[in-house]
């Protein structure tokens, strides 16, 4: 039973008119008229990140490339929103929308200000967080495409301003999406392929772009730094598709993306033929050298030159460019004449609206006993534990904090300052400097110092608080200035820093165990040098540990001491632990664990140990694996980093002025143990995600608690019987029954038969956050079409649905049911495969093992490549008349002949039907169409077995004399190989 397409998230319909939006076609006519005013060399350097100012044209300098994940980034102060990861907590796309809204405004008074400020913004990032190993978790919304379209549709929606209606005629921001495509790897990703079989393409990776693309709320996409099948994102010929849904999607690249092809993934010879393929592929806008296009023109130039790329090519993308600059307000005439350009942003109205993000994304992971909410803590203290107590960090891309709320101050101004009694719970130590150097010293300046070795000083000026965030990274700050120690670019280290940041983060060390005991090394994380002394002055310069000065603990206090004690006669206990931001994951840089740092959870265990009564609240933008925690904290909490308001949602929560109801957009699992490799990225065979995983996790995805208690009634869907093209609505009632007025979050899950293919475990396919106050019923309803039902069916490379029955399952969470529903799917079975008439791609496989899907060239296609011996494709349900012939497609770089052999229903011991010698070739890219005899009748599911490092494109089984030359004009979806190699 076949199925047009996929509808995805409900949204408003996509806008019909001229991609360039506006009234009519005037945009296109504005760009058709300007573009053929322009030079060619006005032309190339259009193509820049940083396009010129053109007087003689009227047109203004034009930057593409403001950061606005979770308010507008680097620019100075702006709110600062809860981090992207947070925002998706709040299952709540109208809030996103008003987010979205007030980010896209402040954009708009900082362009007035300083119109070097772009009004192309970049974001949000809807990569699908598959993996919480990814250095970049906290940037995405979640591990479902559906959820991640969602809330992505309602961010956008209010970036280009204009409200849930069409669009408007000039638009606030120019969104862009990133980024495309299989990106959830951080460390060596300029290098590495992600290996996306067409299954996980269509279901999974390309899914929330397609959805948001043709919600009509996107102006742009990004490309990603890695490859995909072994072809880097800068020339994936999925673009095409993309702008089949938006024509008009203007394509940037990210940072040296370009010229990484050639000088991180060799993959072009040279920066002509790289940026020649970029651009016919469908790439518009190069970010590339900062500020200066020279070098990008230059290449284009030559690329002309050799006949790579021609005017048209070059047309092309800056006719999309224009068409985006003139809905942003540049017109006929290129005047600005933005809406909302001239009047001031409410920065108050954003602070509330801040704290209601914040406090919307705080989940309460336990409650055990209703612990929470604290009637107060009463009379006596409240004492407060752990680092994240009295901070508010802040990630890569957020902008400067306009103020910050910490726990502690926001327990303090509501409390009063004698009712609450702060522990940070770190170490304090003594550096001690082997061969008689005596200690490392800081001096008090408030400014900061150089440290120096001395023998006779004591006190605080030679005490370090020692912050742990986890694999083994500290920070350490000077108790004589409470400032960070960081390396400065000689080398040089110095109590400077009021907080650990930057891209590389200065401030983070390691400490190395030297080989006698007791002693250490201590390591500066991204410069990689060994701490030593010279003339005095401790530097971060020596190569190897050898060269280094060796160093020893010796500790003042630890984190622990007097904790106990201090707990004793305390009226409430609250812990506040978690991660850093920018330390031990983050932009080019992977976790390989998922613990908390281990002295955070030694300070939160003893706590929780002492005083089983303890609130425990997480802040992290990453689900840590926390099992002890979670079967022994009674009260749970986690808030991603939260931004300029993060201690008052936590505070609200805890004290009950806000009743908590966010949920966990992915899976918190026990352990890294539980991911398999990071690289995998076949979500359906290695069973990630709460998809197909069916493992019991820490805590499932849609996972949230709430104050009050919410009945449901039996769902009901109506029709219950569906053909192809129907749809049904699911309702259910929902009654808060006390004890407080509260948000809940309705979700609607569907499963699947599963027999024709394997399908998730069960997929959301709606959710709806409602306010119910004590006593109150309401019906919540969700519409579902067949089309939601549908699998990519890779026979017959389209949507398909199986016919069978259905059930919806209606709840708080991925495993909390509170009522299901069957429903009948009326059609025709799958029928079977046939691989007599055409070449079957080979990627088109139902099931593999031992294998990685490649490039089948440089221009397009894909194939599959054995990655060990004995490797294996399998396709399943094939139907076999009469068969006579083995056809193939192959390569073979090894340096002997090799032999592929064909079974039926084993890989191993079925049926030998047909096996071909497959010669040596010159090249990946050099193919061979070999055949040989073969037999076979019946239906079956074919196995292909491959030895080690023979690439397949594509087999058949014949049962007739046929032209090799019509059998290979159905392989797959070749196109033109982009600038030969010389």
């Amino acid at each position: 039973m076949t199925s047009p397409g996929v509808p995805g998230p409900r949204s408003a319909p996509p806008d019909t008119r001229s991609a360039a939006g506006g009234s009519g076609a005037a945009p296109g006519a504005a760009a058709e008229q300007l573009l053929g005013r322009l030079t060619l060399d006005e032309k190339l350097q259009m193509l820049h990140q940083y396009a010129p100012e053109l007087p003689r044209l009227g047109l203004a300098s034009f930057r593409t490339g403001t950061e606005v994940l979770h308010g507008l980034a680097w620019l100075g102060p702006a709110t600062v929103f809860p981090q992207a990861v947070g925002l998706a907590a709040t299952w709540d796309p109208d809030l996103l929308e008003a987010v979205g809204d007030a980010v896209g405004r402040e954009v708009r008074e900082r362009h007035r200000d300083t119109p070097a400020v772009g009004l192309n913004v970049w974001g949000p990032v809807v990569n699908l967080l598959r993996d919480p190993r990814w250095g970049r978790n906290d940037e995405g919304y979640s591990e479902d495409p559906y959820l991640t379209a969602e809330l992505a549709i309602g961010y956008c929606r209010g970036l280009r301003g204009g409200g849930s209606g069409e669009r408007p005629a000039v638009l606030t921001t120019a969104p862009t999406l990133k980024h495309f495509l299989g990106y959830n790897h951080e460390t060596d990703k300029a290098t590495t392929s992600a290996d996306i079989r067409p299954r996980i393409l269509y279901e999974y990776d390309l899914r929330p772009f397609e959805w948001i693309i043709k919600a009509g709320v996107v102006s742009g996409l990004m490309l990603s730094y890695n490859r995909v099948n072994g072809r880097p994102c800068h020339t994936t010929p999925l673009l095409g598709l993309l702008r089949s849904w938006q024509p008009d999607l203007v394509v940037v690249s990210d940072a040296y993306g370009t010229k990484g092809m050639v000088e991180d993934h060799r993959y072009f010879p040279d920066h002509p033929h790289a940026y020649a393929a970029a651009l016919r592929t469908g790439l518009d806008s190069f970010t590339e050298d900062s500020g200066s296009p020279a070098d990008t023109v230059a290449a284009l130039r030559e690329a002309m030159a050799l006949g790579l790329i021609n005017e048209a090519d070059v047309d092309a993308a800056v006719r999309r460019l224009l068409r985006m600059r003139i809905r942003l307000g540049e017109g006929t005439g290129c005047t600005r004449a933005p809406a909302g350009e001239n009047t001031s942003v409410d920065h108050r109205a954003h602070q509330d609206l801040a704290l209601a993000a914040a406090r919307k994304a705080v989940v309460l992971l336990r409650n055990d006993r209703d612990l929470l909410p604290l009637d107060g803590p009463g009379p006596g203290r409240i004492v407060v534990i752990g680092p994240h107590a009295d901070k508010v960090l802040v990630d890569w891309v957020s902008g400067t904090l306009p103020y910050e709320r910490a726990v502690v101050d926001v327990l303090r101004d509501r409390l009063g300052p004698d009712a609450v009694d702060f522990i940070e719970g770190v170490d304090r130590v003594e550096l001690v400097l082997d061969g008689g150097l005596g200690h490392v010293v800081a001096g008090p300046v408030p400014d900061g110092s150089p440290l120096r070795a001395r023998s006779t000083t004591s006190g605080a000026d030679r005490w370090f608080d020692v912050l742990d965030w986890g694999d083994g990274i500290v920070t350490l700050r000077s108790v004589a200035n409470h400032r960070f120690v960081s390396r400065g670019d000689d080398g040089v280290l110095a109590n400077t820093a009021a907080i650990p940041y930057g891209w590389f983060v200065p401030e983070a060390f390691r400490l190395v165990p030297a080989p006698t005991e007791g002693w250490s090394y201590l390591r500066h994380v991204y410069s990689g040098r060994y701490v030593t002394v010279v003339d005095g002055v401790v530097v971060a310069s020596a190569k190897a540990p050898e060269q280094a000065t060796r160093l020893r603990l010796a500790t003042v206090s630890r984190a622990t001491d007097g904790i106990a004690d201090r707990l004793a006669d305390a009226a409430a206990v609250l812990v506040v632990v978690g991660t850093h931001p920018l330390i031990n994951g983050r932009e080019g840089q992977d976790r390989t664990e998922l613990s908390l740092p281990a002295r955070q959870e030694e300070v939160a265990r003893s706590v929780v140990s002492a005083r089983p009564d303890a609130v425990v609240a997480i802040v992290s933008g990453w689900p840590p694996a926390i099992p002890w925690l979670a079967g022994h904290a009674r009260a749970l909490l986690w808030s991603a980093h939260g931004g300029q308001e993060q201690g008052t949602a936590i505070v609200d929560v805890i004290l009950g002025t806000h009743a908590p109801a966010g949920r966990l957009p992915q899976t918190w699992y026990h352990g890294a143990h539980a991911l398999g490799e990071h690289l995998d990225y076949d979500i359906i065979g290695s069973r990630k995600t709460y998809l197909y995983d069916p493992a019991e996790p820490l805590f499932p995805f849609g996972h949230g608690l709430t104050y009050a208690r919410f009945r449901y009634g039996e769902p009901r869907i109506t029709p219950t019987t569906l053909r192809d093209g129907d749809r049904c609505r699911v309702s259910v009632e929902v009654t808060n029954t006390g004890p407080v007025d509260s948000d809940e979050v309705v979700q609607l899950y569907v499963r699947t038969p599963g027999e024709a293919v394997r399908r998730p475990v069960r997929e959301l396919r709606g959710f709806r956050r409602v306010h119910l106050k004590v006593g109150q019923t309401v019906r919540v309803s969700f519409e579902l079409a067949v089309a939601d039902l549908a699998y990519w069916d890779v026979a017959n490379g389209r949507f398909a649905v199986e016919p069978g029955r259905y059930e919806v399952e209606v709840g708080r969470s991925s495993t909390h049911c509170e009522g299901r529903a069957p429903f009948q799917v009326i059609g025709a079975p799958p029928a079977p495969r046939d691989m007599s008439r055409r070449l079957v791609r080979a990627v088109d496989h139902d099931d593999a093992v031992g294998v990685a899907t490649v490039d089948e060239a440089r221009g397009g296609g894909d194939a599959v490549e054995a990655r060990r011996p004995g490797a294996w494709l399998c396709y399943r349900n094939v139907e076999m008349s009469g068969v006579n012939r083995l056809v193939a497609q192959a390569s073979n770089t090894t340096p002997s002949t090799a032999t592929v052999e064909v079974r039926l229903d084993d890989p191993f011991a079925g049926e030998l039907v047909g096996a071909l010698e497959v010669p040596v070739v010159d090249g990946e890219w050099s193919w061979r169409t070999v055949e040989g005899p073969a037999r076979g009748d019946g239906r079956h599911d074919v196995y292909v077995v491959l030895p080690a490092h023979v690439r397949l494109a594509s087999i058949g089984l014949v049962n007739a004399p046929r032209p090799l030359g019509e059998l290979e004009a159905h392989n797959g979806e070749r196109s033109r190989n982009l600038g030969a190699l010389p």
